[in-house]
């Protein structure tokens, strides 16, 4: 824990204040990870800031408390924050909201699927800190039922994200909104080059980057396995870990929605107490789940990786990945989902044939050796008869030019030199005109050359 934690600081050398302080000791932190170490020094000073660490270290405390420390109670709609997605939005907002508790400083949540009257009124009530998708908060902006006029801190969390090809122009239009001197924090677990130049085209020329190299609290606290499994497999595999190994809470990745619903059923066929959440399931619907599963009446859930970034329930013990994520960083965000709050947590992966190098890629980013979970118990399906016949078939395709060839090369007769054969001479030179030497090395010039 050494890594993730500086042990020789606590919260209260900081500098924060008290009423901050008391929301942070009830939270349970004593000591700051590396990157708040870092991060919160710099945030309170008015530097702006972008902060680099991995995925469970502590991000949204790094730049909520310097917030909930320097913001004036006097002032409305004075912070900005964006995330990605509704979830994580919730997420942000939820923490803010324990961790200044005994502040006078308000949050609200504005996102899409919800009630935009009741997230007007929670402004208009005088809310300081506003966390939101930037659609909804674009919307209500034009609409004039928020401003940026107070703006005094602007924050892009999952920066990676935020300023990626698909949210740039709209995370582009709403920092030119925001014509007030204020301070910017930009955070993620990921920043590449170009991410951060991007970034910086924001902030001040003296903006500080901070990198924290250290572990992740997340995978520190993860038992991880993976599962070689076959995909026509996979289902039956799920279904018999969840009845021999009697998981507790359990959250199920998939890679498309599609596959969330047809393994939803599957499992609901069999008996299973499960739901599905993904994107095209109403707001209301995925609040309903998310409470279902909070509230201890569900055992499991399928989920799309909508809910990787922003899913936070404590009792979750178990994590599987039915379908391995193509970028690793997604799947350390999954894992993140077990394991909370200090406890330790599960994650099996189902990894096909295929998908060595995948697994690889994941343990070079996770610094862990995933090592095999031996399941003698499980005895594999035959090979689908679709799946055989295409195998076949494949191996014929690859095999029947090869022997082709080897065949012809066989029966036709040799060129004089024994290099080509008399097709592929003619091939090679259709005029008839096959050279009896090299050409000269005149290097491409009409000129003759004068070495002899």
């Amino acid at each position: 824990m050494s890594e993730i934690f500086d042990e020789s600081l606590r919260f209260d050398q900081l500098g924060l204040k008290p009423d901050v302080l008391k929301g942070v000791t009830e939270a349970g932190f004593v000591h700051p990870t590396n990157i708040q170490k870092d991060l919160i020094p710099a945030a309170l000073a008015g530097r702006d800031v972008i902060g680099q660490a991995k995925t469970g270290t502590g991000k949204t405390a790094a730049f909520g408390l310097p917030i909930l420390h320097l913001a004036d109670p006097s002032i409305p709609m004075q912070a900005l924050i964006l995330v990605p997605t509704r979830e994580l939005a919730v997420q942000v907002a939820a923490e803010l909201a324990e961790l200044g508790k005994h502040t006078t400083i308000k949050s609200v949540c504005i996102i899409g699927g919800e009630s935009m009257r009741h997230q007007i009124k929670s402004v208009q009530g005088g809310a300081h800190i506003m966390v939101g998708t930037p659609g909804r908060v674009m919307d209500m902006q034009s609409r004039g039922e928020i401003h940026f006029n107070n703006v005094r801190f602007a924050v892009l969390d999952e920066v990676d994200r935020m300023l990626d090809i698909g949210f740039r122009d709209d995370i582009r239009k709403t920092l030119k909104l925001v014509r007030s001197d204020h301070q910017t924090i930009f955070v993620s677990a990921t920043i590449s080059d170009e991410i951060e130049r991007l970034a910086r085209s924001f902030m001040q020329p003296d903006a500080v980057k901070i990198v924290s190299h250290s572990g992740s609290l997340t995978v520190s606290l993860v038992d991880q396995k993976h599962l070689p499994v076959e995909p026509w497999d996979k289902k039956t595999l799920l279904l018999h870990l969840l009845r021999h190994e009697q998981p507790g809470t359990t959250l199920v990745f998939c890679r498309t929605k599609a596959t969330v619903h047809r393994v939803t059923q599957y499992l609901r066929d069999k008996g299973i107490s499960v739901r599905e959440i993904h994107g095209d399931l109403p707001q209301s619907k995925r609040n309903k789940v998310i409470e279902s599963l909070r509230s201890g009446n569900l055992d499991v859930l399928i989920a799309s990786d909508l809910a990787a970034r922003g899913l936070d329930i404590e009792h979750i013990s178990h994590v599987i990945n039915y379908d391995l994520p193509e970028d690793p960083e997604v799947y350390v965000h999954r894992i993140g989902r077990t394991a909370r709050a200090g406890r330790r947590g599960t994650a099996w992966s189902f990894v096909t044939s295929e998908q060595g190098q995948l697994l690889t890629e994941i343990e070079k980013l996770t610094g862990t050796l995933i090592e095999k979970m031996e399941y003698p118990d499980f005895t594999p399906g035959p090979v689908p008869s679709d799946i055989a016949e295409r195998r076949s078939k494949d191996q014929s395709r690859r095999a029947k030019p090869q022997a082709q060839k080897l065949k012809e090369r066989q029966a036709a007769p040799t060129s004089a030199a024994g290099e080509y054969t008399k097709e592929e001479l003619a091939r090679m030179f259709p005029d008839g005109k096959i050279p009896s030497s090299l050409p000269r090395k005149t290097l491409g010039s009409r000129l003759r050359s004068r070495r002899r």
